[in-house]
């Protein structure tokens, strides 16, 4: 038994544990590359952008869990430096829709590639055969956890 293993016994010991680990790849995957000078949140709304569609400014905020002022901060940052477009809603033109644009598009395909490339290349060379099929097992599960929080 490995020493999270038998440090992680309980519920929320499982929780800090994951919590401590899931940080330090988040933090390590972010301090590798600068691409663009684009803040966490904005890449997690380009990339929701990106994987959804369009969307309003409150319902970003409101997927995103975070204050419609913070989003509509974002979103202005995002539009200033041409990573999104705003335009009318189709149907109600007094709704607003954002949109990726193909910059936003292209900058995150430099950031995915980058990261992608770093990752694929810890596993190749870190772990086994069985411990990357043990880690892809383990994925559906990681997508359930963040998709509950």
């Amino acid at each position: 038994m490995d020493e999270i293993t038998r440090r992680a016994t309980g519920v929320e010991e499982l929780a800090a544990e994951l919590q401590l680990v899931v940080g330090r790849i988040a933090r390590s995957v972010r301090q590798a590359h600068a691409v663009g000078n684009v803040a966490l949140s904005e890449l997690s709304v380009l990339s929701r952008l990106d994987r959804e569609g369009p969307d309003s400014p409150g319902s970003l905020a409101e997927s995103e869990r975070v204050r419609p002022q913070a989003m509509a901060a974002t979103l202005a940052n995002l539009e200033q430096r041409g990573l999104v477009s705003r335009r009318q809603h189709a149907g109600d033109g007094r709704r607003v829709v954002i949109a990726v644009t193909d910059a936003g598009r292209a900058l995150l395909a430099d950031r995915r590639s980058e990261s992608v490339q770093r990752i694929a290349a810890a596993l190749d060379t870190e772990f086994t055969p069985a411990e990357r099929h043990t880690m892809l097992a383990v994925l559906p599960l990681l997508d359930r956890l963040a998709e509950r929080l």
